[in-house]
């Protein structure tokens, strides 16, 4: 859905050498993932995923609206909308009509509503929401750093572990606990939206 085309910030981080090896890849994503995903996209993705069930398009506009500004740049914010515009079209085509009652979907928005309509129970949708930002950013990180393929097949290995735990994490939250802040992130993704060389989208 066109998350090849985004890092997420790792193209800054790897232009002010925060991140240069796999070693530190390893820190950068373990970080992103425990610390982010596991408490803004994917406790959000699993009210939405809930809300899709229900076929209460209010409460799925309210979610949806409700990540898009958990996103701390410019760029974040544009890549979600970007995927999710994307995404539903792409849903849209396939015979989904409840995708097209959605103006400005986030990406899990309608990510959720493909599990709900595919009958993929919540807690594997997530798994599946958070391996596909793995295996982005890991493949990212190969053409950034640069890695190998090896090194990045043994980031795929190493961070698998922390997926299952940040589900697990996301799973058991209230209401009142989901959403965190990462300033470094939200600081190297501002900054990438404004550097000169990048292979990146901003």
């Amino acid at each position: 859905m066109g998350a090849y085309a985004y890092s997420g910030g790792m193209e800054s981080a790897v232009e002010y050498g925060h991140v240069n090896d796999r070693v530190s890849c390893l820190t950068w994503l373990g970080g992103v993932l425990s610390e982010s995903l596991a408490y803004v996209d994917l406790p959000m993705y699993m009210r939405l995923h809930r809300a899709w069930t229900k076929r209460d398009l209010q409460l799925v506009n309210v979610h949806s609206e409700y990540l898009q500004a958990m996103r701390e740049s410019q760029e974040l914010l544009a890549e979600d909308r970007q995927m999710g515009l994307a995404l539903r079209r792409l849903l849209i085509d396939l015979g989904i009509d409840l995708a097209d009652r959605i103006e400005k979907p986030s990406f899990a928005t309608m990510y959720a509503l493909a599990c709900v309509e595919w009958g993929i129970n919540c807690e594997m949708g997530a798994q599946g929401l958070c391996w596909s930002w793995v295996e982005n950013q890991v493949a990212a990180a190969i053409k950034l750093i640069p890695l190998g393929q090896t090194d990045g097949q043994r980031l795929l290995g190493d961070l698998m572990p922390k997926v299952i735990i940040a589900v697990e994490t996301a799973t058991d939250l209230g209401d009142a606990d989901v959403g965190r802040s990462l300033p470094g992130l939200a600081v190297l993704s501002a900054l990438h939206e404004v550097q000169y060389s990048r292979l990146f989208r901003s």
